[in-house]
Order: C-alpha cells, then structure tokens, then sequence
C-alpha cells in the first residue's frame, strides 16, 4: 500500500467531483423522499378508497423490488414509452421513490405515536386540522421519527453508489475507474471508503444535532458539560449501535 498514492487520491478533483456528486445525489433525493414520504404517510389515513389503495400498490411496488431494479428501469426502461431522464435524475428519481417508501412508514408510525387526545383537544380549542398537525402533532412526532430517518439518510448515502451502474460519475465509480486504468485498487477504493467515512461521520453529527435541538433534556444535559472529543466519539458510536439494524434494499 502506498501513503503518498491514496493521500493523492483523495486530493485529486476527479475523487473530488465524485464526492460531491455522491453528497448531492444523497441529499437531493432524500428531500424529494422525505416528501414523497410525508405525502404518502397522510394518504395512509385518508378514508378515500381509492387513495388508500393506491398508496398501498405504492408501498407494496418499492418496498418489494431492489433499488438497482429501479435505478435500471427508470434509465432503461423508460425511454421507450418516451420518457427520458438523464443518467443522473434517473438514479435521483429511483432513489426518491425508493425513500418516499421507507420514510412513509417512518413518518406514519410518528404520526400514530400522537395519542387522539391531544388532537381532540385542538379540535375543543378551535384549531384547524393544519395547525393541529402544524402546532400538536409533527412537534411530538419529529422526536420519535428523527433517529430512524437519520438512519435512512445514512443508508441513503451508502445506497447512492448504485447509481454507479448507469454511469454517473459518483465516487465509486471514480474509484473504480482510476483503479482499471493503474490496478491500484486498493489505494484508489481506500481513498472512496475515506470519503464515505468522512460524510457518514458528517451525518451523524448532524443526526445529533437535531435530536439535541429538538429534545430540551438532552440539550440541557449537552449544554452542561457534554461536549467535547469524547461526547463526540460517544454520539457517534450510539449512531452506529443504533443503525445497526439498517435494512439491506
């Protein structure tokens, strides 16, 4: 193993671009997931059949096929009914749809956690069905379903080097490439699996962040003393243990 080669790599704008076009496929798919999911998961509970039932055939189609399934047939597939995306938007709108499935579900569950009461409650005190959902449910819910969504965002990223398959220049792929053309493959994939380190760390940190911003007790508790190297270390390692149960798409 060569020091100098990977340290080359992981300075070069090739290893660059693909970094940043991993970190912009994972982020730009997981706002339209998180969006198509919250749509879903209010669908879920609308009493209209037809909804319902659509929402169901939505949740059962992505849920039940691989994500590389679907990356493929949205660039290959498609453009024979004339509907065509470049290889880039195809891997974001799989992988957008394939989020939306898994954060519906995520979202629900959060949404369900709010006991009727309190919503009953809104209702008493003339509240809308937006501001009760605005004011009484997502706050309550957004607790409950912030570590199981940052787990997705972090599977999301790991996901992400799929789009590989159809030739968008993400950083496997550079990795990949840059081996085949030296058959340095363990300088140039080891400089990729820094990368992902680095911008899975970033997530976590993120992830808690937000449960530190949106839970009092523990921002109080942080605000104490909790800082530092070492509660770093700690969150980070708690993120690991707890997306230990990551699903394999």
């Amino acid at each position: 193993m060569s020091l100098d080669l990977v340290v080359q790599y992981l300075t070069s704008q090739s290893f660059l671009n693909g970094a940043w076009i991993t970190l912009l496929i994972t982020l730009v798919s997981l706002f339209f997931g998180v969006l198509a999911g919250f749509i879903i998961a209010l669908a879920q509970q609308v009493r209209f059949a037809p909804v319902r039932v659509l929402t169901v055939l939505y949740l059962w189609l992505f849920r039940g096929t691989p994500v590389l399934f679907q990356i493929i047939f949205i660039y290959n597939v498609l453009p024979s009914f004339d509907i065509r995306f470049n290889a880039f938007w195809s891997g974001v709108i799989a992988l957008s749809l394939n989020e939306g499935a898994y954060m519906a579900e995520i979202i629900r569950s959060g949404l369900q956690s709010v006991k009727k009461g309190q919503r009953i409650a809104g209702q008493a005190l003339g509240m809308s069905r937006l501001s009760i959902l605005r004011w009484i449910i997502m706050p309550q819910a957004a607790r409950i379903v912030l570590p199981p969504m940052g787990n997705q965002m972090i599977g999301m990223l790991k996901t992400s080097a799929l789009v590989s398959v159809i030739a968008v220049q993400d950083l496997l792929l550079v990795a990949n490439q840059t081996a085949s053309a030296d058959f340095r493959y363990f300088e140039a994939l080891t400089a990729a699996g820094i990368y992902y380190l680095g911008l899975t760390t970033i997530f976590m940190m993120a992830q808690g962040a937000m449960e530190s911003a949106l839970d009092p007790k523990l921002r109080r508790r942080r605000a104490a003393g909790d800082r530092g190297p070492r509660a770093v270390a700690r969150r980070i390692l708690t993120s690991i243990q707890t997306a230990g149960g990551d699903n394999v798409r």
